[in-house]
């Protein structure tokens, strides 16, 4: 794995990197050289099917901190790239297993007038008197179809190129979109996107992760079949939780993979610049910095590797707990890399070495897959729950 991170993910991660955006994603495309590389690996949920869930746990932090190790933006796609699978495979329904199968993917979960809205679990947590938000794009359930009408927003990975999608967006069930407390009802739906109604923006251009794919998909009266849901009115919250949860715990691997491969520039750099008559690993002050982030490095990992044994073994994750990790992970990350960076000096700036890309790619973590200040939040908003309600963490 480490191998392929390093021969095919670095590489192809830079190239794209340096690309315009309506170029980088195009058919035969190094983006797409990636892919088809990963298949043959068989990098995706199909690769832990069947495991117990510590070992898929496990297994799953080896391989998607090494993925982020080699290009963190590939990895992403990777992943966003299997959400439609893992969330069939959940289901148990095999002719949506079979849909997805050797298909890239994509997880519309964000629309442009509904972010962050989408994050939010609990009506307290609303301003008061507010309903819940149903966004621009939004699903109506007939007898036999689901109609879906509207768009995504620009921040949809794989969007631009992906070939199935899961939507999370809200439905009508035939009572409208809101419950009795404004809440908005939710489903899970797959979307074959090469169907009639279905079009595309263009690819995002982008500070960070540009060898990630980002941008919208219209829905013009696009209708499927009933049974494409995973999740309708009785099952969504529980089924929207397991899918934003391990959305979480895969941002915190990746954040780890990141903060590695800094640490691991910073600490070659050290080991090769002079100055004051010697290296500069051999300073004290060099010594006590590289022991901080290296600390730092380590820290991520275990907290990625503790949400992701708490993701696949709890008979219900919550994901403001994973959230909670996410938030930590690609703060301490954004530490690493600025001192990785700070550590290399002048030539850090420079495009000569790629620690320039990672604080760019870094960056990005910081608000994808939800804000860290908003994730934190959220996971202070369920302490508080657990504080003030007796039995309700055991319930």
């Amino acid at each position: 794995m480490h191998r392929f991170a390093k021969e095919v993910m670095r590489p192809i991660g830079q190239e794209v990197d340096r690309m315009p955006a309506d170029q980088a994603y195009l058919p035969g495309s190094p983006f797409w050289q990636f892919h088809a590389e990963a298949m043959k690996l068989g990098l995706g949920p199909e690769g832990t099917a069947g495991l117990p869930p510590d070992q898929a746990a496990f297994m799953e932090g080896l391989v998607v901190e090494e993925l982020a190790w080699g290009d963190a933006g590939l990895a992403v796609s990777a992943g966003a790239g299997g959400m439609p699978m893992l969330m069939a495979q959940a289901s148990g329904n095999q002719e949506l297993i079979d849909l997805c199968m050797g298909k890239l993917g994509c997880w519309g979960a964000t629309q442009p007038d509904r972010g962050s809205d989408g994050l939010t679990l609990y009506a307290e947590e609303r301003y008061p008197g507010s309903r819940g938000n149903k966004g621009n794009l939004q699903a109506t359930f007939t007898a036999d179809e689901i109609v879906i009408n509207g768009q995504t927003s620009a921040w949809v990975s794989n969007g631009p190129v992906a070939q199935i999608a899961l939507l999370d967006i809200v439905a009508d069930y035939g009572q409208g979109f809101f419950d009795e407390q404004g809440n908005t009802f939710g489903c899970n739906v797959m979307v074959p996107l090469d169907i009639k109604g279905v079009s595309r923006g263009k690819p995002l251009e982008k500070l960070g992760k540009r060898s990630l794919p980002q941008g919208e998909i219209y829905f013009d009266n696009v209708r499927v079949p009933r049974r494409f849901a995973v999740a309708t009115r009785d099952d969504y919250e529980v089924k929207h939780a397991h899918a934003w949860a391990n959305a979480g715990t895969a941002m915190s691997h990746i954040a780890t993979g990141l903060a590695r491969a800094a640490f691991e520039m910073a600490l070659a750099y050290v080991h090769e610049r002079r100055q004051g008559g010697t290296l500069l690993a051999n300073l004290q002050l060099t010594q006590f910095r590289i022991g901080g982030i290296g600390t730092k490095v380590e820290a991520i990992r275990a907290m990625a590797r503790h949400v992701a044994q708490y993701t696949k073994c709890s008979p219900q994750a919550h994901p403001y707990f994973t959230a909670s990790g996410k938030a930590f992970c690609c703060s301490e990350l954004m530490n690493v890399v600025r001192e990785s960076m700070q550590l290399m000096g002048g030539i850090g700036l420079t495009r000569e070495f790629p620690i320039e890309k990672l604080l760019r790619d870094a960056q990005a973590m910081q608000i994808e897959d939800g804000e860290n200040n908003l994730l934190q939040m959220h996971y202070g908003y369920l302490l508080g729950q657990l504080h003030t309600q007796e039995g309700w963490g055991r319930n």
